[in-house]
C-alpha cells in the first residue's frame, strides 16, 4: 500500500497510506452525445462526494477527463480534467455513445489506433451503446462477448459476426473490456465503475442520489474478475491480454513463459508480482469466468460448459466454481441464467 506521511502516536511511527486516485477518460469526437459524457461526470462528482462521506479516512477519489481530437493534432488531448492537470495516464476509458451509429468519419477512425495502444497499455476500455460499434472496430472484441442497444443488436452481429451479441444484458463486463447497453446505460456503467473503484457503499448511496435502482442494475451479486493490468510490467500485460482472448484454454505455464519470452522461473515470480496471483489461479479465474458468461446466457448443460472452458473432470470444475464464486453451477444459473433451462439448472 503506497504511503505519505509519518506521525509519532505514543512513541512509534504511523504510516498513513496516500488516498487512491483513479483516472477515468471520457472520449468525445463529433457526433456523441455530449449528454452521456456530461452525466458521468456529474456521476463520478457524486461519487467522489460520498467517497469523501463514507470512504474512511483515505477515501479513493475519480479523477475525469474529457478526450478529444484538436485541429492541428491527430492523437487525442485532453481537453477537461477535474483535478486541473491532465493525467499522466488512462486507468479507464470509456467510449461515449454517437447519435448515429453510421457516423463514421476520419476522425472516429484515427481514434481506433489511440484507443488500442490505450488498452494494450492496461486501461480498463468501456462502451455505451453505439460505441460498441467503434470498439468493435479494433478487433478487440472478435470472439467475445458484448451488448449494445436491443435495436442495433441485429446490426452489431451482422458487421461483426466474430463477436457474441447479446442484447439481453445492460452490463457485459469482460475484466478488460466493459460494454453497456441502450442510451441511458452511461447510469449503469457508471455505478458499475463507482462500484469498482470507490466500493458498493458509496455506489449505492450515488444510485439513490440519482433516482437509480441498483438492485436491478446491479445484474450480478458476485463481482467479475477484475484483473489487475496497470502494473507496468509488458511482458506479463501481453500475457494476460492473450489469456483474456483464449479464456486460458489448455494453456500451460510453459506456453505462458514462451509468449512473455521469458525463462520459466522469472515469469512466475514477475507474473506474481504484477497481478498478485499464480499463472495457474490466474488462468483458473479466467475460465470460471468465461463459465459464469455461459451459465448466464446459454442453455449448454454443466457438463458442456465444463468441456468448453477447459474442464474435463466435471466434478473438478463444480468444486472450483464454487470455490471461486461461493455457488455452484447449477445454483447460479437458478440465479442469474436467461436461457431456457436456468429454472431447471440442467446437469
Amino acid at each position: 500500500m503506497p504511503r505519505d506521511k509519518s506521525d509519532k502516536v505514543a512513541g512509534k511511527t504511523a504510516i498513513r497510506p496516500l488516498p487512491q486516485k483513479t483516472s477515468i477518460g471520457i472520449l468525445l469526437y463529433g457526433g456523441a452525445r455530449l449528454a452521456a459524457a456530461h452525466g458521468l461526470t456529474d456521476l463520478f462528482e457524486a461519487g467522489n462526494y460520498y467517497s469523501a462521506q463514507f470512504g474512511g479516512g483515505h477515501p479513493a477519489t475519480l479523477e475525469v477527463s474529457h478526450w478529444r481530437i484538436s485541429p492541428d493534432s491527430a492523437q487525442p488531448g485532453c481537453v477537461f480534467s477535474s483535478h486541473g492537470d491532465p493525467p499522466s495516464r488512462l486507468d479507464c476509458l470509456i467510449i461515449a455513445p454517437p447519435v448515429n451509429i453510421d457516423h463514421q468519419t476520419e476522425e472516429t477512425e484515427n481514434l481506433l489506433d489511440w484507443v488500442t495502444q490505450q488498452h494494450a497499455s492496461g486501461t480498463l476500455l468501456c462502451a455505451v451503446c453505439g460505441g460498441v460499434f467503434m470498439l468493435a472496430r479494433t478487433g478487440m472484441l472478435n470472439g467475445r462477448s458484448a451488448t449494445t442497444h436491443w435495436n442495433y443488436a441485429r446490426i452489431l452481429a451482422e458487421w461483426f459476426p466474430e463477436l457474441s451479441v447479446n442484447s439481453d444484458e445492460l452490463i457485459i463486463d469482460l475484466g478488460d473490456v466493459i460494454t453497456a447497453g441502450g442510451v441511458l446505460a452511461w447510469v449503469d456503467l457508471g455505478l458499475r465503475l463507482v462500484d469498482r473503484y470507490l466500493g458498493p457503499v458509496v455506489m449505492v448511496k450515488t444510485a439513490q442520489f440519482f433516482l437509480a435502482d441498483p438492485a436491478g442494475r446491479q445484474q450480478r451479486f458476485y463481482a467479475n474478475f477484475a484483473p489487475s493490468l496497470h502494473h507496468g510490467d509488458k511482458a506479463v500485460l501481453d500475457v494476460q491480454l492473450w489469456l483474456q482472448t483464449t479464456h486460458a484454454q489448455a494453456v500451460t505455464v510453459e506456453q505462458m513463459a514462451t509468449k512473455a519470452q521469458l525463462g520459466h522461473r522469472t515469469f512466475l515470480r514477475r507474473f506474481q508480482k504484477a497481478t498478485g496471483l499464480k499463472p495457474t489461479e490466474y488462468a483458473q479465474r479466467l475460465k470460471i469466468q468465461k463459465a459464469r458468461e455461459l451459465l448466464e446466457f446459454t442453455t449448454l448443460s454443466i457438463k458442456e460448459i465444463s468441456w468448453k472452458v477447459g474442464y474435463e473432470d466435471t466434478g473438478f470444475f463444480r468444486k472450483t466454481f464454487e470455490k471461486f464464486v461461493g455457488l455452484g453451477p447449477t445454483d447460479y444459473r437458478r440465479r442469474f441464467g436467461t436461457g431456457g433451462r436456468a429454472a431447471l439448472g440442467t446437469a
